[in-house]
């Protein structure tokens, strides 16, 4: 299994969808080639405004030509295997750079660095997952939310690697993506509701807040922060049955069928907009709330 790291910059002109597809030029075909069928980690450049290192994973399914210029092509994600990392990954640690391979024999660090589509050795490759995903106790669920809908407990899956298990396996796991999903979404929000603007903590020091997806895991959303938003158990009931939405630029919407559209409204927080996070990066992308409208909400 040949395992890569794939350059991604949220100003890119290649207009990248991580979760989707990852557009690149002929020259890197080869090293693209060696990672199908594999797991690529997604690196945001040092240089970049808000770099985020390492920030995700996901799972190169197909390279087709790119239908707009002929001298590029598509990396296709697999559906379901994009996921944001719960602790992006810088570059450089205090023991030094965490991508070991790109050191030369002289211990300094090599043109390879430079490269928008790299391979990675599988040491490298876990070693980043491992920190990516390291913290042993991700922010706590409600209280109710103890077990999910398998009937597990979450406790039987505990959020550490310092088992003797395969990491792919683990983080394709939906009970980790679930875990991992709501620590990142939560975070980015603060743990406050988008809608009301509340932030509340129970005694048991939980967020009484949850992390939806705007477009649901079932009709192929992403685990990702920009396909999620913290809501309210109220407005999560609401948001998922299309009774509000959001514009692209985070104006909530009431659907016209709210039997009490006035109580609806007094119910937002009075901005009438979502409090969205203060990263650009991390605020919901507009092809998901754009989906959210047509095939949720009812006008």
């Amino acid at each position: 299994m040949a395992f890569g790291v794939f350059i991604h910059r949220a100003d890119s002109i290649y207009k990248d969808r991580p979760a989707e597809h990852y557009r690149f030029p002929s020259q890197y075909l080869g090293r693209v080639e060696a990672c199908l069928g594999s797991w690529i980690i997604y690196y945001s450049p040092v240089k970049v405004s808000e770099s985020r290192g390492y920030f995700a994973i996901a799972k190169v399914q197909q390279i087709v030509r790119d239908p707009e210029t002929s001298d590029m092509y598509l990396a296709l994600i697999e559906p379901g295997t994009y996921l944001d990392f719960a602790d992006p990954v810088p570059f450089r640690r205090l023991e030094g750079v965490v991508e070991l391979g790109l050191l030369n024999a002289l211990g300094k660090i090599s043109g390879r660095a430079q490269s928008a589509v790299r391979p990675i050795s599988a040491s490298d490759f876990n070693r980043i997952l491992a920190l990516g995903f390291s913290d042993s106790d991700p922010l706590l669920p409600r209280v109710d939310d103890a077990f999910n809908s398998t009937g597990f407990a979450e406790d039987q899956a505990p959020f550490d690697f310092e088992q003797q298990r395969d990491r792919i396996s683990y983080v394709n796991s939906r009970i980790v993506r679930d875990r991992v999903f709501r620590r990142i979404v939560l975070r980015a929000y603060d743990e406050r509701c988008a809608i009301t603007g509340l932030r509340l903590i129970n005694g048991g020091g939980r967020a009484e807040v949850e992390a939806a997806h705007i477009r649901p895991v079932e009709a192929n959303g992403p685990d990702s922060v920009t396909n999620g938003i913290a809501l309210s158990g109220t407005a999560h009931w609401m948001f998922d049955r299309g009774l509000i939405s959001l514009t692209d630029e985070f104006e909530v919407l009431v659907s016209r069928q709210a039997n009490d559209q006035d109580a609806v409204r007094a119910f937002i927080n009075k901005s009438g907009r979502a409090l969205v996070p203060r990263q650009v990066l991390q605020r919901p992308h507009p092809q998901f709330l754009n989906w959210h409208r047509e095939n949720c909400f009812k006008q």
